[in-house]
């Protein structure tokens, strides 16, 4: 029971962080608002290119860990990555964004992930 809810939830968060990569690479305005720090609209519109690549790469890294390397790949690779919305977390509440959003969206998210990585390596 341990094994489909573990790899059904790193699935999810994978395809979850390349949805937010092709996000930032379509439509990098709205992305930047949504993570809790508005673009500026005259800004230098390369950083946030490099945030949809970053995120856009991890999500496919972790589909290949999993599906080619297997669940302690993948769990080890949650616990590393886990220090992005962390680190997230941190740059949202030094740049004027809410503390909902720091603590419900991207702490929460690196909860989820650190959950995640303990359940892979519990299979």
């Amino acid at each position: 029971m341990l094994t489909p809810i573990a790899y059904g939830l790193a699935i999810v968060l994978n395809l979850f962080i390349v949805f937010i990569g092709l996000r930032f690479l379509l439509v990098p305005h709205s992305a930047a608002a949504g993570y809790g720090v508005p673009a500026k609209k005259d800004g230098d519109a390369a950083y946030l290119t490099i945030k949809g690549l970053r995120d856009l790469s991890y999500g496919i890294l972790g589909l290949a860990l999993l599906a080619f390397a297997g669940a302690r790949a993948e769990a080890w690779f949650m616990l590393v990555v886990a220090l992005v919305p962390l680190g997230d977390t941190l740059i949202v509440l030094r740049h004027g964004g809410t503390r909902a959003v720091a603590f419900g969206i991207h702490f929460a998210t690196a909860v989820v992930v650190l959950v995640n990585a303990a359940l892979l390596f519990a299979i």
